[in-house]
């Protein structure tokens, strides 16, 4: 999942550049593309953060192995 938020971060970026390479300024265009961007972002790092919360978690929850002596 976390692969495909890249790719559309990665697809608005080059929409953006091209809007731009278009017109030659910054447009109202650019504008709700760079908010889209913002969200993908946002996103980005939100999948980040579970994932490594997830990797916490499960390295806590492994077993402790005492040896009985």
């Amino acid at each position: 999942m976390i692969e495909d938020l890249y790719k559309q971060k990665k697809s608005l970026e080059l929409n953006w550049e091209q809007e731009y390479n278009e017109s030659g300024r910054y447009t109202l265009n650019m504008v709700e593309i760079d908010a889209k961007i913002r969200s993908v972002i946002t996103q980005i790092k939100l999948e980040e953060a579970r994932l490594e919360d997830l990797k916490i978690k499960i390295s806590a929850s492994r077993p402790e192995v005492s040896v009985a002596t």
